[in-house]
């Protein structure tokens, strides 16, 4: 017996907004929690199709894509063999900054009737049709298709034999060559397509529901005798002969006045996947133990680090609740006094505290944002069957934790003895929003030059606007007001009105050197997985590691929290106080780390050439490296307030 539950979401949706949210939801969410010998927990992102057979099955169309420009097109921005009307599918928020463009095609099966040499269309090329196909054809772009919401891919084998396929999402519109004897190279496309449809049948009622589309990429110069009527029969490919494509010994050359004739195959295979593990094959890793040496070299981290902060607690704590009364050396005592001198000046509000406030509260935005992000990833209702689904999230979450932000800022800024919280509100909603929005207006203008199917059209734009003037913005002000309608923190020492001179410090507590060993560790606890992040992101393969990448944030949040809290602790003992900014700059400084990753990725792994595509490359990890400077650096300095607040309120100062 096989029961489907399903929950849905749809948002951002430019034309209408829905929200259906079925009964199952209650149970999906606690079946984990209530069977624990389950080996794999699945969210779909559609409800099931049942296919009778002959029923018509219509393949779609995507953005073409190439990891060479990672500037997308549309598919009919060259000259494919278009249906009779071109229909626009409604895309989501998420999809439309993604560069998705999903229309219909001239390609339709019918289910479970295979057919042999099914001829498209026929095209005359002409100067300008040849240029545009060589040029998709250099730059390496691959056709996206879709199928009952599955997308299309090209099997290939692993070096393991016994190994399952990988699988490359879309497949090239054609191939560079040289044919045997000649220098000359040429383009040859893809005109035969050989689909393998998989389908998982129910036997009481005998219909069948989608479970693979695959699909082997031939270039055949097609023949025929005569002229070229609507049912011309080609003597390459026959299906009354049974004769079939299975190589490209004799590949179609793109060139001016050259005819192409695109074809194709559909076979059906039956499988046991069943629908609810349909994706299973497309998100196989056959590199998981990397994911487990990565967890296990940061839990290394963790102890390590762990060890240290009980150690300095034991050390601190235990003593100072005994009152200093027995010291065992002199070391000790010179060590222990040190952070106790600056008792009236460690809680002094700090040089630019109103921006401090500022960062602060949009950190807190970040980490609700991410935290319920990788919640909701990991118990499956992000699945990459809701294409843009996780983009649409994030957003969305980032405008409702603007509640978060300016409660946090306020409550900051109160502490500092600010009296202005609809200033700091204002630049709560608009300081990292704006400078973001201005690095992403101008990428779009590149993309918008390249007629990339990739920029973000004017409708977009204006819904992003909305939601961050419209809802984002009134928020931070509303949690502003709550938070500073709240009691202020009260400091557990009173603060000197003379400020205390801070003695000279040692190299090694230079402060921009301090800072800059800060972020080493955090981004050491993240490094690998951001290896298989940027690899998801720029060279299309799927990523639904959500579990590992759930791990290694919790990882990365002990990381941030527990090397500032020793930083914090080492600069305290050498009686220096303005550890305000430095507790965030030094787990944020992590970030000039990810930043300089991605400038190695980039160099060593990406083979990008065009300038604009190198520049929006820099411009998006820039944008990326900024949001997590904000998130490490609230955690750290979070982090370092409590504890200064602890240890400071657990002695009694004389």
């Amino acid at each position: 017996m096989e029961v489907n539950c399903y929950f849905w979401i749809s948002l951002g949706n430019l034309k209408s907004s829905v929200i259906s949210v079925n009964p199952c939801l209650i149970f999906a969410i606690s079946l984990p929690l209530t069977f624990h010998n389950v080996s794999s927990f699945y969210l779909s992102g559609v409800a099931p199709e049942d296919f009778l057979k002959g029923d018509p099955l219509y393949v779609k169309v995507n953005k073409l894509t190439s990891i060479r420009t990672q500037l997308p097109y549309s598919f009919y921005s060259v000259p494919f063999c278009p249906p009779e009307n071109i229909i626009d599918s409604r895309e989501n928020l998420g999809e439309v900054l993604r560069g998705d463009r999903i229309e219909n095609s001239p390609y339709t099966f019918k289910m479970r009737e295979p057919e042999m040499c099914h001829v498209v269309c026929r095209l005359v090329l002409d100067d300008k049709t040849a240029k545009e196909f060589k040029e998709k054809i250099e730059d390496e772009y691959r056709v996206n298709m879709i199928l009952d919401n599955l997308p299309l891919v090209v099997p290939v084998r692993r070096v393991e034999q016994e190994a399952p396929p990988a699988y490359q999402q879309g497949v090239y519109i054609g191939v560079k060559g040289q044919y045997a004897g000649s220098k000359d190279e040429k383009h040859f496309i893809h005109n035969h397509l050989t689909f393998t449809v998989k389908y998982h049948k129910d036997l009481q009622t005998d219909s069948a529901r989608i479970v693979g589309f695959e699909v082997m990429p031939f270039s055949v110069k097609h023949e025929y005798d005569g002229k070229w009527v609507d049912n011309t029969r080609l003597t390459t490919c026959d299906p009354h002969a049974k004769r079939t494509v299975s190589n490209s010994n004799s590949p179609q050359e793109v060139e001016a006045n050259q005819e192409i004739i695109f074809t194709y195959d559909v076979e059906f295979q039956e499988s046991d996947v069943k629908w609810a593990s349909r994706w299973d094959a497309y998100l196989l890793m056959a590199d998981d133990q990397i994911h487990w040496f990565s967890i296990v070299n940061s839990l290394m981290i963790v102890l390590f680090l762990s060890g240290m902060v009980a150690m300095i607690m034991l050390r601190t704590l235990y003593r100072d609740i005994s009152k200093y009364n027995e010291l065992e050396t002199q070391e000790e005592a010179q060590e222990e006094t040190g952070w106790k001198l600056v008792h009236s000046d460690v809680f002094r509000p700090p040089s630019n505290s109103d921006l401090l406030c500022v960062y602060v509260g949009t950190g807190v935005q970040f980490f609700g944002m991410m935290l319920v992000t990788m919640m909701f990833a990991v118990l499956g209702f992000l699945s990459p069957s809701n294409r843009g689904g996780l983009m649409t999230a994030m957003l969305l979450l980032w405008v409702f934790m603007g509640l978060f932000a300016g409660y946090s800022a306020s409550r900051l800024y109160k502490m500092f003895k600010g009296t202005e919280w609809k200033r700091i509100a204002l630049r709560t909603a608009f300081l990292f929003p704006a400078t973001v929005f201005v690095i992403f207006f101008v990428l779009n203008a590149l993309i918008w030059g390249q007629k990339s199917s990739g920029a973000v059209p004017f409708g977009t734009m204006f819904a992003l606007v909305f939601l961050w003037f419209g809802i984002s913005v009134p928020l931070v002000f509303v949690g502003s007001y709550v938070g500073f309608k709240k009691p202020t923190i009260e400091d557990p020492v009173k603060t000197n009105k003379i400020p205390r001179q801070i003695p000279e410090q040692a190299w090694y507590m230079n402060p921009i050197f301090s800072v800059l060993i800060g972020g080493i560790l955090p981004f050491g606890a993240v490094f690998i997985e951001l290896f298989f992040i940027l690899t998801s992101i720029w060279l299309n393969q799927f990523y639904y590691l959500f579990g590992f990448l759930f791990i290694v944030f919790v990882i990365l949040i002990v990381t941030c929290a527990e090397i500032t809290i020793v930083l914090c602790y080492f600069q305290l003992c050498s009686e220096d106080y303005l550890w305000w900014w430095r507790s965030y700059l030094t787990s944020g400084s992590s970030a000039l780390y990810l930043f300089l990753y991605a400038t190695f990725y980039f160099f060593t792994k990406l083979d990008i050439t065009k300038p604009v595509s190198g520049i929006l490359y820099f411009g998006y990890m820039l944008i990326a490296s900024y949001a997590f400077f904000v998130l490490t650096g609230t955690i750290g300095f979070y982090a370092c307030f409590w504890f200064t607040r602890l240890i400071y309120s657990s002695v009694k100062i004389d």
